[in-house]
């Protein structure tokens, strides 16, 4: 059988456990050929962000371009965007190659509290990119940034929450409940006529969660065209996850919140 094409449009990170980095890596955890389109360049660590360079969106498109008038691509993952007119770019992009199974991990704010979306963007993330997006794959932060509202606090908040996102468009809503304070870490996947589904993992105790958001998302994405069952594709994605979390201190990467180990099943 001829391989699955994975491409991710996110930002670099110099550290390699968040970004396109990350997604590189989880797709070929997950057996599928990467691709990558560099909407950002980041001085980044493990400790944090120190700059942020953004691509200007007309080279985004012509990246864009560029690659899908060659290559087939079966799934598409999008992470770090920075500008409203890089996320009218990547929408513009998904309606000309009719991309499917978009998987938008709506990147706002990383874990060092560093914003990584200006915030005059956000309405293009909610009105032109959500409405093409398969499935979209925001924390609780994220979600009452787009929604406008308070940061839901238990679960009932949040399958509140993932149905109101749900009214922006997208296909599927993963909300991921990693900030609540709760023993377990508890997903709510919302998809248009059908019963919510929750998604339940041990919290794995470590300061090792650079790139979880990217990681998650990506794979994600690399499962969907091998497994199109959107629920399927989540539950690998977040087993997988938990895996990599539990063995995320054999990196030893960096000195402040390190990368998850991508390749925990070979070394």
């Amino acid at each position: 059988m001829s391989a699955f094409n994975v491409m991710s449009v996110a930002g670099s990170d110099p550290s390699g456990g968040a970004g396109i980095q990350a997604d590189l890596k989880a797709f070929s955890a997950h057996g599928v050929f990467g691709m990558s389109v560099v909407t950002a360049l980041t001085a980044q660590s493990t400790r944090g962000v120190a700059d942020v360079h953004g691509i200007p969106a007309a080279f985004v498109t012509r990246q864009l371009d560029t690659l899908l008038e060659d290559a087939t691509v079966h799934a598409v993952k999008v992470g770090m965007l920075g500008t409203a007119e890089v996320t009218e770019a990547v929408a513009g992009a998904i309606d000309r190659h009719g991309l499917q199974d978009v998987v938008v991990d709506p990147v706002m704010v990383a874990k060092s509290g560093d914003r990584l979306l200006e915030e005059s963007a956000t309405e293009a993330l909610r009105t032109v990119l959500l409405p093409r997006a398969g499935l979209i794959t925001p924390n609780l932060p994220e979600s009452a940034d787009l929604l406008g509202v308070e940061e839901a606090t238990d679960l009932a908040g949040m399958h509140e929450q993932a149905a109101e996102l749900l009214e922006l468009g997208p296909r599927a809503v993963l909300l991921k409940g990693g900030h609540l304070d709760s023993e377990d870490s508890i997903d709510v996947l919302a998809v248009e006529d059908a019963a919510p589904v929750e998604f339940s993992a041990p919290r794995v105790h470590t300061r090792n969660t650079h790139g979880t958001g990217c990681t998650l998302s990506s794979s994600i994405a690399a499962l969907l065209p091998q497994n199109p069952d959107t629920a399927a594709a989540v539950r690998g994605a977040k087993d997988y996850l938990t895996e990599a979390l539990r063995r995320a201190g054999d990196i030893g990467a960096g000195g402040g919140q390190g990368p998850v180990h991508h390749f925990h099943a070979w070394w």
